[in-house]
């Protein structure tokens, strides 16, 4: 989504006390392209030492439940995650992913989301697909 006007501090303050704040996801813009950040720390991480899925799967909804919040009225509508798909390709044990959104079906009750997850190599760590259901007030 190309907008100039987001205001990233406004975002990521609707965000405070929440699952997105307490895995330290960020909202930024780069290119004029709202994006969402995630480090990757020990409380990231599985067992094994790798970035948990569900982690990654929060960073991606969180994304795509944005991109979706942004488009909206948000004085007529609610946006609630219906289905979410993750395909974990790669893997992270510290540093920093970056998650990029680019909409497959923006339609009026739902919307239909892929986010791409990669680290600060590029490298993709998940491919991710979100359905939400626009729901009326």
């Amino acid at each position: 989504m190309k907008n100039q006007n987001i205001d990233i501090n406004a975002i990521n303050n609707f965000c405070k006390g929440t699952l997105i704040s307490h895995l330290n996801i960020k909202f930024d813009l780069e290119n004029g392209e709202l994006i969402a950040t995630m480090p990757v720390s020990a409380n990231h991480l599985q067992p094994m030492g790798i970035l948990h899925g569900g982690a990654s799967s929060a960073l991606a909804e969180t994304l795509g439940g944005a991109y979706s919040f942004m488009i909206v009225d948000k004085e007529k509508y609610n946006i609630v995650g219906a289905n979410m798909q993750a395909s974990h390709v790669g893997s992270i044990s510290s540093g920093r992913v970056i998650a990029r959104c680019v909409p497959v079906h923006i339609g009026t009750s739902t919307h239909v989301i892929d986010i791409v997850i990669c680290d600060e190599q590029d490298r993709k760590i998940s491919v991710c697909r979100l359905t939400n259901m626009i729901i009326e007030k």
